[in-house]
């Protein structure tokens, strides 16, 4: 099948034949008056040098320079070697969510810089932007002149009649689905999944569609590599359903791949979509015509299941049947990030009372619990709000000494660059800060508790004191990715294999793809030393003489069997 007969096909499946057939040669256009801007064509490359940094465009500030600029300069100092990607969260004018609610896709945040401060981080390291697709601010060109009746943008929002049964329709917050908005003709109920300010876009218009994909061309032609869809389960509405993971939205998805495929092949589709892990996974398609990563979403929840409890066994049963569809898709992989840590990814592995517990020690060490109105009415959790390395902490120890909470936090991130696919870590993460309450109560938002932002001089301070905390995170850090960079054991297409060696030891063996190198990770998830007894028999591959520790670089001679 060539392009053209693919473009054709995904259309006919989101619009029918007769409007596919009037979208195509419209999409076929746009594509032709985007080439001349974009990168030259080339083939995806994902190694095992590839490391993500989650970070705010004004996560680091100083006076008289542009955040984008001091977050350029800053992540120039500190992180060559080290992480080659800068995912940036919504840097464009915004009114609300913190940067998710977007007024303008096609600009920069004046108050963040511009085009040209996105440019100095492009110089050093591969970039990462997110389309945040399903909504629009109700501050936005588009939503004000729907609200005038501008006959252009009166289909681009979702407007549902009154006394519509939208009962079915799944709630990610426990927050009204339809907010009542007066045009210039009558007053309306539109579609809000997430809020009052975030008003859901129609899918079902041919011109919303092309218009998102002119947005993802645009910031490809302003050097994003990685494109993040945000909250794309919730693309396209039906009523009389869950509006969740419609076979619309996967065609949706497919025809964005497709038209990259076409003009940008090199660029990677990331998905949001923080559903259960069977639901996730779906977003790869068939391994080759929708996503090349998605987020693994379960992965933060479970390993904190095993550090609360001591207990590797779900999260080593749950890894053990992790599965790549195909050579050209792969996990990205994370703990934290700008939001709090998903519980409804863990449905389904972890028991309703292994959830209670979670949220009632989240509680405990100062965190909050949001939740979510289910079909029912009732609500159920669905976040933790609590920075990671706080949610990893003992109630029952409040004054621990630094060194243990940062050989803590860093071995449960030594679990998840350990696993085939590729790591994203937050900016908090790598810079060893602690949950900021001060931020909720300013705020209100649960979510800030994990969102505090930085004077460049201040925190560069802390790092620099080698008995801080930061100190001690960000330089063990330093060593985990690094080991992990030079061994190609860690390629995001490697092999794994989880080995049931002890119930308080996740433990898991990479391979290379050309089995020139393996790598045996063990990580004790317990306050306690362990003691590991290896039999060959309990390997896949012959136990050799001798190995190398990666973080000491000591030589081992190992015995048979090996404590």
């Amino acid at each position: 099948m060539n392009s053209k007969e693919r473009l054709s096909r995904l259309l006919a499946q989101i619009y029918g034949p007769e409007t596919g057939s009037e979208v195509l040669p419209r999409l076929q256009h746009l594509l032709t008056n985007y080439q001349p801007r974009l990168p030259s064509p080339a083939q995806m490359s994902l190694t095992e040098k590839q490391v993500v940094l989650i970070t705010y465009g004004d996560q680091v500030t100083e006076p008289g320079t542009p955040p984008l600029r001091t977050l350029a300069n800053f992540c120039t100092h500190y992180l060559p070697g080290v992480v080659d990607t800068i995912h940036i969260l919504p840097f464009y004018p915004y009114s609300s969510d913190d940067g998710f609610s977007v007024i303008d896709y096609m600009a920069v945040d004046p108050a963040l810089g511009n085009w040209d401060d996105v440019a100095a981080l492009r110089t050093h390291f591969r970039l990462m932007f997110d389309a945040v697709l399903n909504h629009v601010s109700a501050q936005s060109d588009w939503f004000q002149a729907f609200l005038r009746d501008d006959p252009t943008y009166r289909d681009y929002f979702v407007v549902v009649e009154p006394d519509t049964d939208v009962s079915a329709v799944f709630r990610p917050r426990a927050l009204p689905l339809l907010t009542r908005v007066k045009t210039a003709v009558s007053e309306k109920l539109v579609w809000t999944t997430f809020s009052e300010d975030q008003i859901d876009l129609n899918y079902r218009n041919p011109d919303v569609l092309l218009k998102a994909i002119e947005i993802l061309l645009h910031y490809i032609s302003h050097g994003a590599e990685y494109i993040r869809l945000d909250a794309v389960a919730f693309l396209w509405k039906e009523i009389g359903t869950n509006c969740l993971h419609r076979p619309q939205t996967h065609a949706i998805i497919q025809l964005i791949r497709a038209v990259l495929d076409i003009v940008a092949p090199q660029v990677v589709l990331i998905t949001e979509t923080n559903v259960p892990h069977e639901e996730n996974i779906a977003y790869f398609g068939d391994g080759t015509n929708e996503a090349q990563m998605v987020y693994n979403f379960s992965l933060p929840p479970l390993t904190l299941h095993a550090f609360h409890t001591g207990q590797a066994e779900t999260l080593s049963q749950w890894a053990s049947n992790l599965k790549r569809p195909s050579g050209r898709a792969t996990f990205f992989n994370f703990l934290a990030s700008h939001d709090g840590i998903g519980l409804t990814p863990a449905k389904g592995i972890l028991t309703e009372t292994d959830i209670s517990r979670m949220c009632a020690r989240i509680l405990e060490l100062g965190g909050y619990v949001s939740y979510r109105t289910q079909t029912d009415g009732t609500q159920s959790p669905y976040e933790l709000n609590i920075n990671y390395l706080d949610a990893l902490g003992d109630p029952a120890r409040p004054n621990e000494p630094i060194d243990l909470i940062a050989r803590r936090f860093l071995t449960a991130h030594a679990i998840m660059l350990s696993l085939a696919g590729v790591p994203g870590i937050y900016f908090h993460s790598l810079f060893g800060s602690r949950s900021w309450p001060e931020g909720v109560h300013l705020s209100g938002h649960k979510r800030r508790i994990n969102r505090q932002k930085f004077n460049r001089t201040e925190l560069e301070a802390e790092l620099n004191n080698p008995t801080s905390l930061r100190h001690l995170v960000y330089k063990g850090f330093v060593q985990l990715l690094q080991a992990r960079r030079h061994d190609p054991a860690f390629h995001p297409m490697g092999e794994q294999a989880v080995l049931f060696l002890h119930s308080g030891v996740f433990s898991l063996l990479r391979l290379a793809k050309n089995g020139r190198s393996a790598v045996l990770c063990l990580h004790n998830i317990t306050p306690s030393p362990q003691t590991i007894t290896l039999s060959p028999k309990q390997l896949p591959i012959p136990l050799p003489a001798t190995a190398t520790d990666l973080l000491s670089h000591y030589p081992l001679t190992i015995h048979t069997p090996w404590h």
